[in-house]
This record gives structure tokens, C-alpha cells and sequence, in this order.
């Protein structure tokens, strides 16, 4: 039997920042997704995984950060055109209701103004400090920190992460996403579970399965108006999947992706088929840190041996 991950890039205006064009409806739907993911969470009893960018977690800043190893220009949308864009660029509050929520969120890390750490230009003091100022707000939040999702799953830095006492991290989906992606584990059967691993620096590999909003637009709309919303289809396939084999099905998304109706309905419709599904068989939900203190506790038991899932 296996188990159901689900995480959340919580990011608001951060995801954007750095960009040129701007995709201006998800930008501005980041406080309603939040919201709404929050309530359905509540309404199934189904915790999650919620890695949040640091910067959302202070009441004010002068958008100057001095001496932060930033590349030129790095925050110039903050202290420019979203100087009076407070919504866009904190959000104590939405961190306050994740932390208050009836249901046991995990609270873990999106870095802290969402620097892209597998790039060139990022280099070891950035990363080191993305990081260390990101446990610094959760510390005086009194919050403790064990996962992190990479801005844009773009992996780089990781024995950082393990300097600083990190132990999970999300890792690159070993599968294709999008319409390829339904294609693939729809018509050519392919699974969608994923196996964690330990890497080399003592990490837990936390991989997605699959992005709950890689399949958009109009193909979206033609689906949904012949046959039904494809993601659905595919993500019920993975927690099935999950019933009758060891593994995990790890799904994500922003809140910021909840941009419409359709868009909660489309989660609605997959939180309530896990909450059935979990309660007629032995499906758990974990949490990215479950994962990892799973794995963690089999390793111990096997004398350090174990390298990977010992439930897949």
C-alpha cells in the first residue's frame, strides 16, 4: 500500500517577480487560491505540504535588502511597480491561517525571494543565504523546518540544504507533464508513482508525480466539454494506483493556480475521491517530512542500509 504527498509552492507575487511579462491572472489570484486551498484542505481533512517563500512571512521592508548577496537588479520590481503592492509581496496572515488550520499542515521552505538555485548565476553564497534567511523568519515564527521545494524545481545547492539541517526535498518528476504526460499514463498505462530516495548528502529525494495544472487552455476546455477535466481523471488514476502498490503519488501546485471556479472544483473533485478512497482502504496522506522520517526510521532499523523506499 502505498501513500498520497501533496505540496504547495505558497509564493504569491515572488514567483513572478523576476520576470519580464507577467502572467497577470495568476499574479493577482494568489490570495484567493491560497484561501481556497485552505478551505478545501479543512473541509477533507487533508494536510499538506506548504513551502513558503520567507519574504511573505515579514510585516514590511524597504524593498532594499542592503549587503544581500542579490544579483543587480534583483528586487528592483519590489521597490518599483510593486512598491505599493503590500498584497503581492507579504502575507503574515495567509502564513498565520496555514499554521492555525484544523488540519496538521507541514510548514517548510520556498527558499526566501524564490532565487533559482540551480543556475549559473546563484552562486553558493546566494543560495547559502536564500536559505539562511528563509530559517531565520520561520525561526522567529517558531517554526522549525524540515522540507524545501526549489523555486521552479530548479535543483541546484542541495549540500546547503543539508548544512542547514534540511532533510526532504521535492525533487524533478521522473515523468513528462501536461498532454504528453495524460497521454502517457492514460493510453500507455505508465505509472504514476514515484520512488524517494536517499542522495549522497543524506537528503530525501521527495519527487513529483505530477502538476495539477499542466494541462491548460484550450485543450482543457475541449476535454472538459466532451469527455471530463483530464487531471482529475489522471490524478484519481494515481491515488487507485497508490491503493494497490507501494510507492508515492506526490501532486502540486500553487495556490496561485486556483484562478476560477473550475480551477477549485478540479481540487474539489480529487480531495473528495482521496477522502473516500482513504477511508475504505489503508491509503495514507503524508506529508513531505513523513516521508522523509519514514525513510529515515527504515534506514535505522536496517543499520543505515536502507537507499531508497523500502515500501516501493
Amino acid at each position: 500500500m502505498g501513500s498520497v504527498v501533496i505540496s504547495l509552492d505558497a509564493e504569491l507575487g515572488w514567483g513572478f517577480h523576476d520576470l519580464e511579462t507577467l502572467p497577470r491572472n495568476r499574479v493577482e489570484s494568489g490570495r484567493r487560491g491560497w484561501k481556497a486551498c485552505l478551505e478545501l484542505f479543512d473541509e477533507f481533512d487533508v494536510p499538506a505540504t506548504w513551502a513558503v517563500v520567507g519574504h511573505l512571512m515579514l510585516e514590511s521592508c524597504d524593498g532594499i535588502h542592503d549587503d544581500y548577496p542579490a544579483p543587480d537588479g534583483w528586487f528592483a520590481r519590489e521597490r518599483n511597480a510593486w512598491r505599493d503592492r503590500e498584497d503581492l509581496r507579504f502575507g503574515p496572515n495567509l502564513v498565520d491561517a496555514v499554521l492555525a488550520a484544523d488540519v496538521d499542515h507541514e510548514f517548510a521552505s520556498h527558499s526566501f525571494s524564490h532565487v533559482l538555485f540551480g543556475q549559473p548565476e546563484t552562486d553558493r553564497e546566494l543560495a547559502a543565504a536564500e536559505l539562511e534567511r528563509a530559517l531565520e523568519i520561520a525561526t522567529a515564527w517558531n517554526q522549525s523546518v524540515a522540507s524545501f521545494v526549489f523555486p521552479r524545481n530548479d535543483v541546484g545547492h542541495r549540500d546547503i540544504l543539508a548544512e542547514y539541517g534540511i532533510t526532504a526535498y521535492r525533487g524533478i518528476s521522473p515523468y513528462r507533464e501536461g498532454v504528453r504526460g495524460f497521454v502517457d499514463s492514460t493510453v500507455r498505462n505508465r505509472s504514476l508513482l514515484v520512488r524517494p530516495t536517499v542522495d549522497e548528502f543524506g537528503l530525501v529525494n521527495v519527487p513529483a508525480s505530477m502538476f495539477l495544472f499542466g494541462f491548460e487552455g484550450p485543450a482543457r476546455t475541449v476535454a472538459e466539454s466532451v469527455w471530463a477535466d483530464p487531471m482529475v481523471r489522471q490524478a484519481r488514476r494515481g491515488i487507485d494506483e497508490a491503493t494497490r502498490r507501494d510507492g508515492v503519488f506526490h501532486l502540486w501546485f500553487h495556490p496561485n493556480n486556483l484562478t476560477r471556479p473550475r480551477d477549485d472544483q478540479r481540487l474539489r473533485s480529487i480531495l473528495s475521491y482521496l477522502d473516500r478512497t482513504r477511508a475504505s482502504t489503508d491509503l495514507t496522506v503524508e506529508t513531505m517530512g513523513d516521508v522523509a522520517r519514514r525513510l529515515e526510521h527504515a534506514r535505522g532499523v536496517d543499520g543505515g542500509a536502507v537507499a531508497t523506499d523500502s515500501r516501493v
